[in-house]
């Protein structure tokens, strides 16, 4: 399956994280950097969701997912322990033409997670036919590389 590497202009756009786990809060960082306005949907989250909801810096609906709950979405990730609900999101989305990364199933979903870094200001991002380590690996090999040469070139 080709994809196509894009950088999402999110800022100021509803991004709905279906999933209150691990996985999704890794994700959330760049997703806050990226100015995206987040509402997470999830009876309970870690930690660090909940801090970053208690500070404002998304919407937490405490609750499982419902069928109306990705309108006006422009991006989605869904990442929980029922395939069923994660089957039913990525089902909406591909309703109303929103792109979903899956979690439990990448080659069911819309949307891929690249793995990222920023080096000098120059953001990598590295994708591996929806196999995360390979990416990530590669990720830091370029991330290292890009490091030993020095400040890259404006």
């Amino acid at each position: 399956m080709g994809s196509y590497l894009s950088g999402l202009q999110l800022a100021g756009r509803r991004v709905v994280v279906v999933g209150g786990g691990r996985v999704n809060e890794r994700r959330l960082p760049l997703l806050l950097a990226a100015g995206a306005k987040i509402t997470v949907i999830a009876p309970e989250v870690t930690s660090g969701i909940n801090r970053m909801a208690l500070r404002g810096e998304l919407v937490w609906v405490r609750r499982e997912y419902r069928a109306g709950d990705l309108a006006g979405a422009w991006y989605v990730l869904v990442a929980t322990h029922d395939r069923t609900a994660n089957q039913a999101v990525s089902r909406e989305a591909e309703s109303q033409h929103t792109f979903c990364v899956r979690a439990d199933a990448a080659g069911e979903a819309t949307a891929w997670t690249p793995a990222t870094a920023e080096v000098d200001g120059v953001l990598v991002g590295v994708l591996a036919g929806g196999h995360p380590r390979r990416a990530a690996a590669l990720r830091d090999l370029l991330v290292e590389t890009l490091r030993r040469i020095g400040r890259l070139a404006a």
